[in-house]
């Protein structure tokens, strides 16, 4: 009987992540977090593509990261921040009524086989 992969991978994870912070080769957790965040928006806009899903949640990632990463680099006050998101997912919401952003599309269903 083969177990799962999840033991393995997670030791292999969080040893890497304790080699590379005690080497100090690891950025702070905010840089880190705000690097993240910034990827994640990046990445499901390449992988998703453009539709209305996207065009919400990849620039609020995107935003995200940049703004913790202001937040920590130049000491700025998180509600100017945190309103102007606001802002910009209103418009991002506004945005995404329009007819010529195309839906998500959905991903075939795949139906069990079925033998008579």
């Amino acid at each position: 009987m083969k177990r799962g992969a999840a033991l393995p991978i997670a030791l292999i994870c969080i040893g890497g992540v304790w080699l590379l912070k005690s080497a100090a080769w690891l950025p702070n957790t905010p840089t880190l977090l705000a690097l993240l965040l910034f990827a994640a928006g990046v990445l499901l806009l390449a992988v998703d593509g453009f539709n209305k899903s996207t065009l919400l949640s990849s620039p609020l990632l995107a935003y995200a990261g940049a703004s913790i990463y202001a937040m920590d680099q130049l000491n700025l006050a998180a509600s100017h921040f945190v309103a102007f998101g606001m802002v910009l997912a209103g418009v991002l919401l506004l945005i995404a009524r329009s007819d010529r952003v195309p839906e998500r599309r959905e991903p075939p269903r795949r139906f069990p086989r079925q033998d008579d």
